[in-house]
């Protein structure tokens, strides 16, 4: 299930969605999801450790998402229904590394300093309806502040729509190549 985006951002001007299907169960694609690392996803590694200098090609995305300049807005574990979603705000247009730091969820929702902008990233495990396998779902949304901060988004669309298939093509075909190889050495082990 969709967790409810809106009531964190409901305006985006721009938005990212990106979904991969995986014949293993729920529970095991949402552990492959949160055990890839920048590393194993080649381009997309290499954006993000542009992007925020310093992060370590061996951390897990699971962990960066957890990690300043991000904040966890809200997070479900359940079973079949696991959700992480988080945000980080700043001039996200600059190669200075601007984001400010967040202390709490509330924080995030109440950011309105022009000339910036908020970031909301979310993931989550979907079920189809036949119980065949599981997808991992994957959604950005970049809401711009104040018209320095439209400007700002402007100028990086560009790059978004150039890069944005790497989500997919990188971050996600990895996790479920992960979670199809546990759901095989799973199903050998019971045979």
């Amino acid at each position: 299930m969709k967790p409810d985006l809106d009531c964190w951002l409901d305006d985006p001007l721009v938005r990212v969605e990106h979904r991969g299907h995986s014949s293993a169960p729920a529970d095991t694609l949402w552990q492959a999801a949160r055990a890839v690392t920048l590393g194993e996803t080649s381009m997309l590694g290499r954006l993000v450790r542009w992007r925020i200098p310093g992060t370590r090609l061996d951390i897990s995305f699971d962990q960066l998402f957890r990690t300043p300049p991000f904040i966890v807005l809200e997070e479900s574990q359940d079973y079949g229904q696991p959700a992480l979603v988080c945000g980080l705000v700043g001039r996200i247009w600059t190669l200075r590394r601007d984001y400010p730091r967040l202390g709490e969820p509330e924080e995030f929702r109440q950011w309105s300093r022009r000339g910036t902008a908020r970031v909301l990233f979310a993931h989550w495990i979907e079920e189809p309806k036949a119980g065949d396998g599981a997808v991992l779902a994957s959604e950005a949304r970049v809401e711009a502040i104040g018209s320095q901060g439209r400007l700002g988004v402007a100028a990086i669309r560009p790059l978004v729509r150039t890069f944005a298939h790497l989500i997919e093509s990188d971050g996600i075909l990895a996790a479920v190549r992960r979670a199809e190889r546990q759901n095989q050495a799973t199903a050998l082990r019971h045979d």
